[in-house]
C-alpha cells in the first residue's frame, strides 16, 4: 500500500524518533552532523535537534529526529536501536510518544521545504510549476472604500495566487490556490512569500482564465504568522522519560 506524504510539518508520533544515550564527548554540533548522516540514509529528514540531558541525569545528549515518512522512521528505528552507529556505546532509538490530550493543527511547509520534498520523491527534473494568476487583493478593498467620507488607511496587504504543479512522467497536473494576508506594520520586517495550498487532482486541466477557476478550486485564508512558527511548541508534548521506552525483557 502506498504511503501518503503530505506537504506539512511532520508532527505525528510515528514520524518522530527519540534518540538517547548519546555520548557527552562530542559537541552538540558534531552530534547533529553524525545523526543527520546516519538517519538520512533511511529517508528525507525534516529536522534533527540535539539537546543536553537534564541536570539530574548523567552527562550526555538526546535528540529528536523528524521524518516526512512514517515508513522511513520505522525502518530507521529498527535498524539503529541498540547499535553503536558513530560512537563506542550503543544508542537507544524509539518512536515518539505524544500525550493523547494534546492536539495541534498541521502547519504547511514553506516554499523551500516543499521544493526539497518534491525533489526527493519526484526527482529534480520530475516536476514543475507555473503561476496561473497572482493578484494583490488589498488594492481592491481600497477602491471599495473610496466612496466613504473618511479614507481608511491600508491595514494589511492581501495576495491571491493560483498555480499548477505538473508531473510530466505521470501525465498529471494539480491546480491549487492560496490566500495570504500580512499587516502593513510588519511588511518591512519580513520578506514577502505566497502560501499555496494544493488540491491533488488526476485530471489534466489547462486553465487559461480566471472564470475557469470557479468551482474547481477553493480558497483558504491562512494567517501569515503560522508559517513562521518553529517546532518548539511541539517538543513539550513528547515524553522523554526512558521508562516509557523500555523494551520488554527477553526470555
Amino acid at each position: 500500500m502506498a504511503e501518503l506524504v503530505p506537504f506539512a510539518v511532520p508532527i505525528e508520533r510515528d514520524k518522530t524518533l527519540l534518540v538517547w544515550e548519546l555520548s557527552s564527548g562530542p559537541t552538540a554540533e558534531a552530534l547533529h552532523h553524525s545523526l543527520f548522516t546516519a538517519f538520512s540514509q533511511f529517508g528525507l529528514l525534516y529536522s534533527v535537534r540535539v539537546f543536553p540531558n537534564a541536570a539530574v541525569a548523567h552527562p550526555g545528549f538526546y535528540a529528536v529526529i523528524k521524518f516526512y515518512s512514517a515508513r522511513a522512521a520505522c525502518r530507521a528505528q529498527k535498524a539503529c536501536d541498540r547499535k553503536q552507529l558513530f560512537q563506542k556505546s550503543p544508542v537507544k532509538v524509539r518512536l515518539g510518544t505524544r500525550h493523547q490530550a494534546v492536539q495541534h493543527q498541521a502547519l504547511a511547509l514553506n516554499s523551500s521545504r516543499c521544493q526539497e520534498l518534491a525533489n526527493y520523491y519526484f526527482g529534480f527534473n520530475g516536476w514543475s510549476k507555473r503561476i496561473i494568476k497572482l493578484q494583490e487583493l488589498s488594492d481592491l478593498e481600497e477602491r471599495e472604500n473610496e466612496d466613504s467620507m473618511v479614507p481608511l488607511p491600508k491595514q494589511s496587504l492581501k495576495f491571491f495566487c493560483a498555480l499548477e504543479v505538473m508531473l510530466p512522467a505521470y501525465d498529471c497536473r494539480s491546480p491549487g490556490v492560496g490566500l495570504v494576508e500580512e499587516p502593513v506594520d510588519k511588511v518591512e520586517e519580513e520578506s514577502g512569500k505566497i502560501a499555496v495550498e494544493y488540491r491533488p487532482s488526476e485530471d489534466i486541466i489547462d486553465v487559461r482564465c480566471e472564470e475557469e477557476l470557479h468551482g474547481l478550486i477553493q480558497v483558504h485564508c491562512s494567517p501569515w504568522k503560522q508559517y513562521g512558527q518553529e517546532e518548539e511548541e511541539y517538543l513539550s508534548d513528547f515524553s522523554l522519560e526512558e521508562e516509557e521506552f523500555r523494551l520488554p525483557e527477553l526470555d
